[in-house]
C-alpha cells in the first residue's frame, strides 16, 4: 500500500472515530418523576381544577418523551395525576408500593425505555436519589407542584435534571 493511500486511510479514520466521539449517548433509560398535583381535602382526595389542569399540563410536556412506561402509587391523587398521560400514550397506569424504594429504584434503572413515576413529596425525592439523581431541596408540601424530576442512565452513568413545569 502506498505511503499516500495508508495517510488517507488514517485520515478518514481519525475523522471517523472523532464524528463517533462526538455524538451524545442515547440514554438507555429516562425516568421522569413528579409528585402528584393539587388535591383536594379528605384521606384519599381527588386533585382540584388546578391539578387536573396540572396532569394535562404533564401529559402535554410528555408528549414526545418517548414513554414506555407509566407507574403511580396507588391513590386517587396520583392516578389522576398520571391519567392524562396514560390516555395520551395508551399505555396503562402500574402501581408501585412506595415502601419499597430501593427495590423499585433498581427495576426502573434497569428497564430500558421512558417511564413517568407519580408519587408523593415524601417519597420522589428519596426515589430520585435513589437512582443516582439529585433530589435538591425538599418539597415544599404545602403548594410546591411543580418539580419535573429527569433522571437519565446512560451506559451505567446516571445524571439528573430538575425541570419545573405547570404555573
Amino acid at each position: 500500500m502506498s505511503l499516500t493511500r495508508r495517510g488517507t486511510l488514517a485520515a478518514l479514520s481519525f475523522l471517523a472515530l472523532g464524528a463517533c466521539a462526538s455524538t451524545p449517548a442515547i440514554p438507555d433509560t429516562t425516568i421522569y418523576l413528579v409528585r402528584h398535583a393539587e388535591k383536594q381535602a379528605g384521606p384519599d382526595p381527588d386533585l382540584t381544577v388546578v391539578g387536573r389542569a396540572r396532569a394535562e399540563i404533564l401529559s402535554q410536556e410528555l408528549q414526545d418523551a418517548g414513554l414506555t412506561e407509566v407507574w403511580s402509587t396507588d391513590t386517587t391523587r396520583t392516578k389522576e395525576t398520571a391519567k392524562p398521560v396514560s390516555k395520551r400514550t395508551g399505555l396503562p397506569i402500574q402501581i408501585y408500593d412506595a415502601s419499597r424504594q430501593a427495590a423499585f429504584a433498581a427495576r426502573l434503572k434497569a428497564t430500558p425505555g421512558a417511564m413517568l413515576v407519580v408519587g408523593h413529596s415524601n417519597t420522589i425525592p428519596d426515589l430520585v436519589g435513589l437512582l443516582g439523581g439529585k433530589p435538591g431541596a425538599p418539597i415544599v408540601e404545602a403548594d410546591e407542584y411543580d418539580r419535573l424530576y429527569v433522571v437519565t442512565v446512560t451506559r451505567g452513568h446516571t445524571g439528573s435534571e430538575l425541570r419545573r413545569y405547570g404555573e
